[in-house]
């Protein structure tokens, strides 16, 4: 029997879900579905300047289990970019942080929670900013 799969940590879902040409239409068979995991790889390497250690630790993994994850989340960019398919943000084994693990948001996530409201919002708390 193998060994179930580990629950990756995940900041937030993203804000937008759905990608692809503006010409395009919805085709399930031309559908590329991005994991909510290589999303978080992808914004944790590439927008945040994480190296893949960094990122491993952000998302309780080991470096190489965030290696793989990485390469797949490029691969798919790259098929939606080039030949212009669809791509789509849902699934994955995933668990998003709870309110003990992160209290104030990622450092440049916009999608912050407010520490003294325990809410989820798309700025950050004002009160952060005092």
């Amino acid at each position: 029997m193998p060994r179930p799969r580990k629950w990756r940590k995940v900041c937030c879902m993203p804000g937008s879900t759905l990608y692809g040409p503006l010409n395009g239409f919805l085709d399930d068979e031309e559908l590329i579905v991005m994991s909510v995991e290589e999303y978080e790889t992808i914004r944790l390497i590439d927008q945040e300047g994480l190296n893949q250690e960094e990122c491993a630790e952000k998302m309780q993994v080991a470096r190489a289990t965030v290696q793989n994850i990485y390469k797949a989340a490029r691969s798919k960019m790259a098929e939606s970019l080039v030949n212009g398919r669809m791509m789509k943000i849902e699934g994955g084994d995933f668990q998003l942080y709870n309110d003990n693990e992160r209290t104030h948001g990622c450092a440049r996530c916009h999608r912050n929670r407010c520490a003294q409201n325990n809410v989820v919002q798309d700025e950050p708390c004002k009160e952060e900013n005092k």
